[in-house]
């Protein structure tokens, strides 16, 4: 393991005008800001990219003449929602990256080398640091911008990425600020009992100084991401028992980015009455509960948000996933993922109604009809 030193009062500190000779550059000499990357003193494979197929979805006729807002290109392989929808047919998934750099400086939340820069975690200063607290010869960087900031893209990339870190390095992941803590989403409340259970022990930093640090490249749905993805499932799964049941309705209700559904509990208690399926709020549950509830499911309903990981990191190769889509926020994320996995991906959009929207319980069930049996 590389060595952590924490440079104290009463040390030799460490520090660094790279935030500002960086905004100094990009904002009034206006040279363009390079990519952390090409900078890499080396760069390797971890695992090779590959072609596959996106079939369709599973979706009523008209659905998508009811969308009125796309949430595209937001995500790898970044295709427009619609065509991801009827189907794109061949993908190339891209290979699994590393890079190392030498002399890199994690400043509030910022990767700086030179005259790169990377965002990892919003700033929580209107000017940055100039002294550095830690010092690490070798750390290895796992988190990402989208995992700091969506508790979804935290379980389904940057906990999956840790173990490629692990064998680089000190694992560091980004450190959460006074503030951000404070108004950090419900899913964020997960995130302790999910590395108990993963047996992570990242280092959470917001200031360091790294001899060198690895970074990666691992946004590509590979197979080598497929097998992290579906071997931190099994981990999961291992702490529970498992029964295989018709599925499990996730609520949302009002936490996270408002996306009401007017009438969420009345479909989750429909569903649960006509076809067996168990109902779990996350924002009332530990995580004990959460994966005992959602494992063995062979469909997992919600709407359309970062709760849905819960269900979907223990869904089975096979298993369906039905997406209740607001008309004015269509995304398909979870598509990228189901594809991956071999699994079943629906969508019903909803009606707007006042500042939410409704979906047609008839819709739902005959949307769960179209699955693979």
């Amino acid at each position: 393991m590389s060595e952590i030193i924490t440079l104290t009062s009463g040390g030799q500190a460490k520090w660094s005008l790279a935030a500002y000779k960086h905004i100094l550059k990009t904002r009034l000499i206006r040279k363009p800001s390079l990519t952390l990357q090409s900078l890499a003193v080396k760069t390797w494979e971890i695992a090779p990219g590959e072609v596959s197929i996106a079939p369709p979805a599973f979706y009523l006729p008209g659905q998508l003449e009811r969308v009125t807002g796309w949430e595209g290109d937001l995500f790898y392989p970044f295709e427009h929602p619609r065509r991801t929808m009827e189907g794109v047919g061949e993908v190339e998934h891209g290979p699994t990256k590393g890079y190392l750099l030498k002399d890199a400086w994690l400043i509030d939340g910022a990767l700086y080398k030179d005259n790169a820069k990377s965002w990892l975690s919003p700033k929580s200063r209107w000017l940055p640091k100039i002294r550095v607290e830690h010092e690490i010869d070798r750390g290895a960087m796992f988190c990402t911008a989208g995992g700091n900031k969506w508790f979804g893209s935290w379980l389904m990339d940057d906990c999956i990425t840790y173990p490629l870190a692990c064998d680089e390095g000190v694992p560091v992941t980004t450190a959460m600020s006074a503030n951000l803590v404070s108004t950090a989403k419900t899913g964020i409340l997960h995130a302790p009992g999910y590395e108990k259970w993963l047996g992570m022990n990242p280092v959470r930093l917001r200031n360091a100084y790294f001899r060198e640090l690895v970074i990666f490249d691992d946004l590509s749905q590979n197979r080598h991401k497929h097998l992290r993805f579906r071997a931190m499932g099994e981990k999961l799964l291992s702490h529970v028992d498992v029964t295989a049941h018709p599925g499990v309705f996730i609520l949302r209700g009002g936490t996270g980015e408002l996306r009401l559904l007017r009438n969420e509990l009345e479909l989750a208690e429909r569903l649960r009455d006509r076809r067996g399926f168990r109902i779990i709020d996350p924002a009332k549950s530990d995580v004990a509960t959460i994966v005992a509830t959602c494992a063995g499911a062979k469909t997992v309903v919600g709407i359309e948000g970062s709760h849905l990981i819960h269900g979907v990191n223990v869904l089975q190769p096979g298993g369906s996933l039905l997406v209740l889509q607001p008309p004015n926020r269509f995304l398909c994320f979870f598509k990228y993922l189901t594809d991956r996995d071999h699994q079943n991906f629906g969508f019903v959009v909803g009606t707007p109604q006042g500042d939410g929207f409704t979906i047609d319980p008839e819709e739902v069930e005959r949307t769960l009809d179209l699955f693979p049996a």
